[in-house]
């Protein structure tokens, strides 16, 4: 009997520490609260997550260019954007137990953990601060940068002037950001340290809210594609009394967790806040001069998602547990686009010529495809590593496809477990036309 979608998280963190997908941060040293480390097959899962949105969004797009913005940036730069006065949020402390809470998680006047009296709201800015040289004064401070967002608003007039792009256009990067969290937790859903794939849109003014709303319905799309179960994801628009201090108007894609509904991805109107912003600041000029040579300041459509929260919906969209002959399989039943090894070749048996066979079959798909061999265990046993990682076919040689006339393999599907035999020679082809 399948089961999914009542998964607990508890479920998937043992999961992805068992088989190498995200691992506790600095764990011999009793770990680092709320940070990860991806695994061999995590790192994989996530780098197909980050280039599948790169492909998506700049490789199969005429009108938006790339950008990899350092981490460490002016001061000034949080200055005009409002980081430093506006990027806060409240902090409730407890009296009694001295416990530290997010405002909007406190329901009521008692502490939500001993049901102590309550401090007064404080506010609590998010930026990591650090310093620049061997001083450590007001002069050399700065901050590791909560968002990619800026990198792109303070390289508009450099992409302007060194490209070829017209509005509307857009600049997308990947990248890592920092925010000092009150409450992180529920896993790699919200962190210390991330990493999100963003996008600023510009586009003229008056054609704002109908990109708006096209940026939003092909964000959902996107997640859709790739697997999530589209009754567990949605789009959920922010009251206008929510906005942050930029926006004119914010639509989240949220899914499901288990831990409830939460923020996938958050498409947002920022208007010409940023952009007014840092020409006031920096007295340089941000303005864009159309064909006419009438200058505008174009309006930005900002879709915003978070990385690790999408390799985390994946992860906990695709959790099966089913019974089999009497045994429990737990599966990944990942996208093979996001599957983090495409093919296992396996030889049934540790026996010449088999194992030859195997490994010259396993070199000639690494010239296309993330493969791995496996000759350890029994193939029950085999079958049962690759199905946690999501590993979606699994091949296997043995001496019967060896001794045919033209060779086969056997290979295994991951969600049906249904085995047919293939000419060794097409297998590359028919595993890319699986993935692709």
């Amino acid at each position: 009997m399948m089961k999914d979608g009542d998964n607990s998280m508890k479920d998937i963190v043992a999961l992805c520490k068992r088989r190498g997908l995200i691992y506790p941060g600095s764990e011999i040293y009793g770990g680092l609260a709320n940070t990860w480390d991806y695994g061999p097959y995590g790192v994989l899962l996530k780098n197909n997550v980050k280039q599948l949105w790169w492909k998506e969004i700049v490789m199969k797009r005429a009108d938006i260019v790339g950008l990899d913005s350092g981490i460490l940036m002016n001061p000034k730069v949080w200055e005009a954007s409002g980081h430093l006065t506006e990027f806060t949020d409240p902090l409730i402390e407890c009296k009694d137990c001295k416990k530290r809470f997010k405002g909007d998680d406190v329901k009521g006047d008692a502490c939500p953990e001993c049901s102590g009296s309550l401090g007064e709201a404080k506010k609590f800015n998010l930026m990591f601060a650090t310093h620049i040289g061997p001083v450590a004064d007001d002069k050399s401070i700065t901050y590791l940068r909560p968002e990619t967002a800026q990198g792109i608003f303070v390289n508009f007039k450099n992409v302007l002037d060194s490209t070829r792009v017209r509005l509307p256009f857009g600049i997308a990067q990947i990248g890592k950001a920092f925010r000092n969290e009150i409450t992180p937790g529920n896993f790699t859903f919200r962190t210390l340290e991330f990493e999100q794939f963003e996008l600023e849109y510009f586009v003229y003014p008056e054609t704002a809210d109908k990109f708006f709303a096209d940026w939003a319905d092909e964000r959902l799309r996107w997640y859709v594609d790739l697997g999530l179960d589209s009754a567990k994801i949605h789009l959920k628009a922010h009251d206008k009394k929510d906005l942050a201090h930029y926006a004119k108007a914010v639509t989240d894609v949220e899914y499901k967790f288990p831990f409830g509904w939460s923020e996938l991805e958050g498409i947002a109107n920022r208007g010409d806040y940023d952009l007014v912003q840092h020409q006031k600041v920096s007295g340089e000029s941000l303005e864009y001069t159309d064909d006419e040579g009438k200058k505008v300041m174009p309006y930005i459509i900002e879709p915003s998602g978070g990385v690790d929260r999408a390799t985390l919906a994946f992860l906990v969209d695709a959790y099966r547990e089913e019974e089999v002959k009497g045994e429990k399989r737990v599966v990944l039943a990942l996208d093979p686009r996001l599957a983090p090894i495409r093919a296992a070749v396996l030889p049934l048996v540790k026996k010449e010529p088999v194992v030859t066979k195997a490994k010259e079959i396993c070199d000639s798909l690494r010239n296309k495809f993330f493969v791995e061999y496996d000759e350890s265990g029994t193939v029950g046993k085999r079958y049962r590593r690759q199905d946690e990682i999501g590993t979606p076919f699994c091949i296997t040689v043995d001496f019967e496809g060896l001794e045919s006339e033209p060779q086969t393999v056997t290979i295994r599907d991951r969600d049906t477990m249904e085995q047919k035999r293939i000419v060794i020679d097409q297998v590359g082809e028919w595993l890319a036309g699986k993935i692709n």
